[in-house]
């Protein structure tokens, strides 16, 4: 019974000098195949001790690693692959914010109002101006920013047809001119049209006739009506009275709106 367990012990040391660390390993290869097939044989937990050069129970994995040429593994420095991929997110990320960055840098800074003014008399003149040839009259066109508004005049010529009874037809092309803006601009606009002086002469008339209308007011303390009028023409009245230090207020509908002083 004793000589099985002598052969196996043979086989063990075998093995051993085979696998051994640090010998060398220019030994004869069908020896070492021997070897390995009686390893196979050996009793369950003999192998395991032969193939471990520290003994059984010992891991295996340090001596494969060494027995294989691979040099060890560096000691971690704390990083992890994820994190790695999460500084190259936040990388990416830096660069896309700086891309929108520069695409919001490139985009133009909204127009001043004045300049904004001044674009929908543009828009304006250039209407007008291919009105007028089609409809064969002459004029010059005047563009210009007054208050919170852009002004358009056709002058050089008299253009009564143009302006039609009481201003009529001078109020409907002003309403066609700013539909025109809207259209190029997408916001309404309050841009005041004038024909042939039309708007200038009316506007001095009016001053003259809301002075004379407050100066009433104040002398019998009493309201004055006025008649009915443009909203132009209106906010002339409306102008002059608040200048005055009096109020006054619009009643009615149109197009029969009027203008209504009250005294102090």
């Amino acid at each position: 019974m004793s000589e099985p367990v002598n052969k196996t012990a043979e086989a063990e040391s075998d093995v051993r000098s085979e696998f051994t660390p640090g010998q060398s390993s220019d030994t004869d290869p069908h020896s070492t195949d021997e070897a390995v097939i009686e390893a196979s044989h050996a009793p369950e937990g003999a192998g395991d001790a032969a193939s471990s050069p520290n003994g059984p129970g010992t891991d295996t994995a340090p001596v494969i690693e060494e027995s294989d040429g691979l040099a060890p593994a560096p000691e971690s420095d704390g990083s992890s692959p994820s994190t790695d991929l999460e500084e190259s997110s936040d990388t990416d990320e830096g660069s896309g914010s700086d891309a929108g960055d520069n695409d919001a840098a490139e985009v133009p800074a909204r127009p001043g109002r004045r300049e904004r003014l001044e674009h929908e008399g543009d828009i304006a003149a250039d209407y007008l101006e291919e009105l007028l040839e089609i409809t064969d009259l002459d004029g010059d066109l005047d563009m210009d920013v007054e208050g919170d508004r852009a002004t358009v005049s056709i002058v050089g010529a008299n253009l009564p047809q143009l302006v039609g009874n009481q201003g009529e037809v001078l109020e409907a092309l002003q309403e066609l001119t700013r539909l025109a803006v809207y259209r190029e601009t997408g916001e309404r606009s309050r841009l005041m049209l004038d024909v042939s002086g039309h708007r200038a002469a009316r506007r001095t008339a009016l001053e003259a006739q809301a002075a004379d209308v407050v100066a009433q007011v104040k002398e019998s303390g009493e309201r004055a009506t006025l008649e009915p009028m443009s909203p132009f023409e209106r906010k002339v009245v409306h102008d002059v009275v608040a200048a005055s230090g009096l109020k006054s207020e619009s009643e009615g509908t149109e197009p029969r709106r009027y203008v209504v002083v009250l005294p102090a």
